[in-house]
């Protein structure tokens, strides 16, 4: 009699629980009611900036006069992408090498400035630091000319090294900003136990701090691929050679190459070639990349 009662008083809580849990119809139906303009809001901005994408992607493909693919659908577009002057893979391995350099330099540049500007004090580390995002204030391409003439002098004009170091400088202002904020995010609390523990200052940021900025590393790191995989006034200026193109210059040239009459297919087959890294590392990236920056968004 007694186990019974237990047993009964056991469960009954639960079956009020659970009854408490479940949403009433009306409820659900009005949840869906307000996130339905939401839902047609992000929809149609998707398709707004999807839509001159697919149509480029679609149009590469498709048959049209004065264009490599005048019959059927298929690939003459990028066939004469493919064997434009020195060969798209050439072009595509300049791009490459000037992209993941870039992206190198900016990391580790970034990641100890920010570093350093997030954990010490010294004289002068708020000028500094402003001094260092006022480069965003420049027009980009006022800095170029003086740059080129700074490449020359040194031996590295018309080389994608030269390219790649100019591409790093405009990128460091927004990185060590990041990743400045970054480093503020994580409680110093976790620094002085690791010195207390006897690591010195490197091993504190290697050991203990670099895995809690990762996410604004990968943000810095996305962000300074896309622009120097994209950038074309940096090597349309310090470039000269052909061969060591990258591939948005190569891309431009390409439009004229006839007699100055714009090959419209061909392009459209570069634009994709262009975005089809950028999309799938967005794709891969993307859930760091949100982490990345929400990383200063709740500090302290």
């Amino acid at each position: 009699m007694s186990a019974q009662i237990v047993d009964d008083v056991a469960v009954e809580p639960g079956r009020t629980h659970s009854g408490a849990g479940r949403r009433r119809p009306g409820t659900r139906v009005a949840g869906v009611a307000l996130r339905t303009p939401y839902w047609v809001l992000t929809g149609g901005l998707a398709l707004i900036f999807l839509y001159p994408l697919i149509w480029t992607a679609v149009s590469s493909f498709a048959p049209r006069a004065g264009t490599s693919q005048t019959k059927g659908w298929g690939l003459g577009n990028y066939a004469s992408l493919a064997n434009y002057q020195a060969g798209i893979w050439v072009y595509i391995g300049n791009s490459l090498f000037v992209s993941l350099l870039t992206v190198a330099l900016t990391l580790v540049i970034s990641l100890f400035g920010g570093y350093a500007f997030a954990r010490f004090r010294f004289p002068g580390r708020n000028v500094l630091f402003m001094a260092t995002l006022a480069i965003l204030m420049v027009p980009y391409a006022t800095l170029l000319i003086p740059l080129y003439v700074l490449l020359n002098l040194v031996g590295l004009s018309n080389s994608l090294v030269g390219v790649a170091l100019v591409l790093t400088m405009f990128q460091l202002p927004f990185a060590t900003f990041m990743m400045r904020i970054s480093f503020e995010s994580v409680p110093r609390e976790l620094d002085e136990a690791a010195m207390v523990d006897g690591c010195s200052s490197f091993s504190v940021l290697w050991r203990v701090l670099f895995p809690a900025v990762k996410p604004g590393l990968i943000t810095v790191g996305l962000f300074a691929f896309l622009a120097a995989w994209n950038d074309f006034i940096a090597p349309l200026i310090l470039i000269n050679d052909s061969n060591r193109m990258t591939l948005p210059l190569a891309i431009s040239n390409l439009r004229g190459q006839v007699q100055g009459v714009v090959d419209y297919g061909a392009t459209e087959a570069g634009v994709v070639v262009l975005a089809v890294p950028c999309i799938l590392l967005f794709l891969v990236l993307q859930r760091h990349y949100v982490r990345g920056f929400m990383s200063g968004a709740f500090k302290g």
